[in-house]
């Protein structure tokens, strides 16, 4: 059996024995190129070669968009694509959750479902007189602004016009049979005419809705200036769409019988300020 020492000589011999590497011309045998090599060389070039390559195809696959290419990773240009359509899709997901919002709210205004708040107005006074914290007090200089205030804008032409010029046509001519009632839930004017009869805008304004519903028929509402909304219901026909911009007086509907909760051709007629139902007869001359 062999020593370890000698088999130890053996392999360290073997490792360190030189050969020689030659490059001969094929057709003249000329020499041209010559190496003298040894097997521990050879591991040791080799060893560093397959390190270079592993790590510069780490770096290619890391830090490069050649990385693409391979299978199983994705494409650069397709993780932008999904973020900026995960960033619209959020986006328009709030748009719709807001026109639910806004239809809700017009839902609410077909149907009259909306609560009203009654409450004392002379115990909120007496309360805010003897708790400071319901009412905020105003120093003497923020009175003396506000009145010096008040006595310029007194004679000022461009406010007293604005509100002197504006008024509310009737939406039609006839004769009321049901009028305003808040305690019976009653929040619009019910008006007997001719069926047919044009049905007219009380004011210039944007048309906010204007569609059909199974209990009131062909409704169409109309948005005004100072915070006034004004809808139509019962209606045979429609002549505006949603969106369209409409003047004072524009006929925007016929008068008819439509939907569920009604029993002759008649206007069934609403008027909304600043998110509350108001009687109609108190802005509007029906005669």
């Amino acid at each position: 059996m062999v020593p370890k020492e000698k088999r130890a000589k053996r392999f360290k011999k073997k490792l360190l024995h030189k050969y020689r590497l030659v490059i001969l011309n094929e057709e003249t045998f000329e020499e041209r190129f010559s190496f003298k090599l040894n097997r521990l060389n050879v591991f040791v070039f080799t060893t560093l070669l397959a390190l270079f390559l592993i790590l510069t195809t780490t770096v290619i696959i890391a830090f490069t968009p050649l990385r693409e290419y391979i299978p199983g990773y994705s494409s650069t240009t397709l993780k932008r694509k999904s973020s900026h359509l995960a960033y619209k899709t959020d986006s328009l997901q709030r748009i719709i959750d807001m026109n639910e919002q806004y239809l809700e709210s017009i839902k609410k205004v077909l149907t009259g479902d909306v609560k009203r708040v009654e409450f004392n107005k002379d115990s909120l006074i007496e309360v805010a007189k003897t708790d400071p914290s319901v009412l905020i007090r105003s120093s003497r200089k923020d009175s003396l602004l506000r009145n010096q205030v008040s006595q310029e804008d007194k004679y000022n032409p461009l406010i007293g016009n604005r509100q002197q010029q504006y008024t509310l046509y009737a939406p039609v001519n006839g004769t009321i049979s049901s009028p305003y009632d808040s305690k019976l839930r009653h929040y619009a004017v019910d008006i007997v005419t001719v069926k047919d009869a044009p049905v007219k805008s009380i004011a210039e304004g944007t048309v906010i809705f204007a569609e059909w519903t199974a209990q009131t028929g062909n409704v169409i509402i109309v948005k005004h200036n100072n915070n006034l909304i004004s809808v139509y219901k019962h209606n045979a026909t429609l002549t505006k769409n949603e969106g369209d911009r409409v003047m004072a007086g524009e006929v925007i509907a016929t008068v008819g019988n439509t939907g569920e909760l009604t029993t002759g051709p008649h206007l069934h007629f609403e008027l909304w300020r600043d998110g509350n139902p108001v009687n109609p007869t108190n802005y509007i001359d029906f005669d």
